[in-house]
């Protein structure tokens, strides 16, 4: 059984930093692409960033390009996003997905962990 559980989130003030981690269980996590998205209330969902299988190639979208770091660690199953610089318009809840870049929408997703960013 496919399982992603997020962890990380909270309320920070602006220019801060947070790392968000998930957890994966339940298939080949090293040989999996993955990605993170996020919904803000009101807002569609949101595609932040995706990670090859083996973490060499990394896509950002152009809201958090600079910002925002996505990483993994193999041998923990363990996919992360660091977040740095954080701006209110960051407010939402980030989830993490089983997929990458072209086939994340049918992937299996966490809970999602929420991050407020306010001052």
């Amino acid at each position: 059984q496919v399982q992603l559980v997020e962890s990380g989130g909270g309320l920070v003030q602006p220019g801060d930093s947070l790392r968000l981690s998930c957890v994966a269980s339940g298939f080949t996590f090293s040989s999996t692409s993955f990605t993170w998205v996020r919904q803000a209330p009101g807002k569609e969902l949101e595609w932040v960033s995706s990670i090859s299988s083996g973490g060499g190639l990394s896509r950002y979208a152009d809201s958090v390009e600079g910002r925002f770091f996505i990483f993994r660690d193999n041998t923990k199953n363990t996919l992360y996003l660091q977040m740095d610089s954080l701006k209110p318009n960051d407010t939402a809840v980030y989830t993490c997905v089983k997929g990458g870049l072209t086939s994340w929408a049918m992937g299996e997703r966490g809970q999602g962990t929420q991050v407020t960013v306010s001052s």
